[in-house]
């Protein structure tokens, strides 16, 4: 898998999450804040070999970015 950096919030520190890639099999990659809060995870079925993390709102203009150029 090829990973192309999209965007890093603005408001992380230079090595911090979140930070959104587009991969070149058509998905996106998304690095944040792990939960690991009991009662949020039992919220959600999770699968064997699957996590969920955490990224704040101002990170999906990054999404809509990503998606620009992938007609080209």
């Amino acid at each position: 898998m090829r990973l192309t950096l999209i965007g890093k919030d603005p408001e992380s520190n230079p090595t911090g999450s979140p930070t959104v890639y587009r991969t070149d099999r058509d998905s996106w990659v998304v690095q944040g804040w792990v939960v690991s809060d009991p009662a949020v995870l039992a919220q959600m079925s999770i699968p064997e070999g699957e996590s969920c993390v955490e990224i704040p709102d101002r990170m999906l203009q990054f999404f809509r970015q990503g998606d620009r150029d992938l007609d080209q």
